[in-house]
């Protein structure tokens, strides 16, 4: 396949939180800001930086470092990625020595309910796998609200979940095809609810359903 045919890979979280949101964006090209994209824009912005490499002993940071696995057909930019020394780690251009690669996604508000954050770092950590040619044991989450950051530890259960994700994704993209809308307690929060109209497409299907039973009883 075609690098330029894969999806992007922060779509995952989108797909994670909503899969109509996914395919709002990914596939209508929909898109829409609000007080929490923004904040999440702003942080991003703080940190994406290409040409930024930073040491502090014994830790290396580089911002904004492109991604790519052609297992997943994904790509992508990671926010952070903290090179630690280390005697069983890989060599990085241009430095000495072995480290250990640690992926740090940063989000602008507090830790979520579910696991789209979490999904969308291990999808971060799988693409440096192929690229360094290594494993990745453990990646961080950086919450700005709470100015924390929260270890994952990225286990078998957390990569098939991530495969899963994906192949969803890809299911949806190749068939071009964009859920119907759902009205859920989470939608308050997407960016998207004018536009996707939750409250109304849940009315307009109960009352089709309604109309269905009724035609088929005076059908009988």
């Amino acid at each position: 396949m075609n690098p330029d045919d894969y999806l992007m890979l922060s779509g995952i979280q989108h797909f994670a939180f909503c899969r109509r949101q996914w395919a709002l964006i990914h596939i209508e090209q929909v898109w829409k800001e609000n007080v929490l994209t923004f904040g999440g824009r702003q942080m991003h912005r703080n940190a994406d930086d290409p040409f930024f490499t930073e040491s502090r002993g014994d830790v290396l940071l580089s911002r904004s470092v492109p991604l790519v696995s052609h297992t997943l057909r994904v790509y992508g930019i990671a926010d952070v990625v903290e090179y630690h020394r280390s005697d069983t780690g890989v060599a990085i251009a241009g430095r000495e020595g072995s480290w250990t690669v640690v992926p740090v996604e940063y989000k602008a508000g507090r830790r979520k309910p579910d696991d789209r954050d979490e999904v969308q770092l291990c999808a971060q950590a799988i693409c440096l796998e192929e690229m360094y040619r290594t494993r990745i044991e453990r990646g961080y989450l950086y919450y700005g609200k709470t100015r924390r950051r929260t270890e994952v530890i990225l286990d078998d259960e957390l990569r098939n979940r991530v495969a899963e994700l994906v192949a969803g994704m890809y299911a949806l993209y190749d068939a071009g095809i964009t859920p119907p809308a759902e009205l859920l307690p989470h939608c308050k929060n997407c960016s998207l609810v004018d536009l996707c109209m939750p409250a109304v497409s849940s009315r307009r299907r109960s009352v089709d359903r309604y109309l269905t039973v009724c035609i088929g009883k005076d059908e009988t």
